[in-house]
């Protein structure tokens, strides 16, 4: 869906890659064995980050081994059943649900065929995640119609826009269930996710902005900074950078005041090199041209 969370390949060592593979492949796993076959297709590294982030403890998890539609000759390892991975797989499900609804309400009927066929196909997944998550589902059916509504008026600012989608991402530190999570885990854990989805949101926004101007769709960096073709002014170019190193800066503090766990060194890859490794490469316009070049080998076929 957006794939802006991920490691700096070359600053891990091969023990790590191996293991964030394992991570990522088991979720692709639990979405299958959950969902449906075709869930697999919302698979992407930003919710591999929150499972590594919410796994509790500190001890290597049991690996498993099978083959996959990606990889049908070889048997791939991957992690064993968690909760984590439950929790992940089934708020990754009704973000993407949501997202292709918001999709198909935007776009004219011809345009957004696609995101009807694809969220139909989702829909019985949908369905059985929102069962299991009633209150992530509320929290990301209100953010997103009020998103909606700030882009539809056309005026709205970065920030405002930014915060709604942020506050997705800052519920997914909300135990399911409602139940007391512990205290000193709970605000660095809110704080960390509230900044990661504003990170995502600015970062999507300039990834997307020539195809907005283009397509004449509401895009918030072109409206911020009044914007008329897809490149972007090196002065504004400063101003987003600025912003977005801020909230990777406040991304690092909150994860600095948490227990570190099984999967600490990918973590903190992914938070001090690979966010903003990310982020340069959107902003001086090599992210599209070279999704392989920062990061060889990240992609959907690990």
């Amino acid at each position: 869906m957006f794939g802006y969370v991920r490691p700096l390949k070359d600053e891990l060592k091969v023990r790590e890659y191996d293991q964030f593979k394992a991570c990522y492949c088991a979720l692709c796993h639990t979405l299958k064995s959950r969902y449906g076959a075709f869930s697999r297709n919302i698979l992407n590294f930003d919710f591999t980050f929150l499972t590594m982030l919410l796994w509790d403890g500190t001890d290597r998890p049991a690996y498993q081994c099978a083959r996959c539609v990606a990889s049908p000759l070889r048997k791939k390892t991957y992690c064993a059943p968690s909760p984590a991975l439950d929790l992940c797989a089934g708020y990754s499900v009704i973000l993407a649900w949501w997202k292709l609804r918001d999709s198909v309400k935007d776009e004219t009927f011809f345009v957004s065929l696609g995101d009807r066929l694809l969220s139909l196909l989702l829909r019985r997944a949908y369905k059985k995640a929102s069962r299991a998550y009633p209150a992530f589902d509320e929290t990301v059916r209100s953010n997103l119609e009020a998103l909606g509504r700030l882009e539809s008026a056309g005026d709205a600012s970065l920030d405002a826009c930014a915060d709604k989608f942020a506050a997705i991402t800052e519920a997914l530190a909300a135990p399911p269930g409602g139940e007391a999570g512990s205290a000193d885990k709970a605000r660095p854990l809110r704080q960390l996710l509230y900044h990661t989805g504003r990170y995502i949101y600015i970062t999507d926004a300039c990834d997307d902005l020539e195809d907005d101007l283009k397509k004449r769709r509401f895009n918030p960096v072109a409206n911020r900074f009044g914007l008329t073709s897809g490149v972007v002014p090196e002065e504004d170019r400063t101003v987003l950078r600025t912003t977005l190193m801020h909230s990777c800066a406040l991304i690092g503090a909150a994860y600095e005041l948490l227990p570190k766990n099984y999967w600490a060194p990918v973590l903190s890859n992914i938070i001090y090199l690979g966010m903003p490794e990310t982020c340069f490469r959107v902003l001086d316009g090599t992210w599209r041209k070279g999704k392989g070049a920062a990061n060889k080998g990240m992609d959907r076929t690990i």
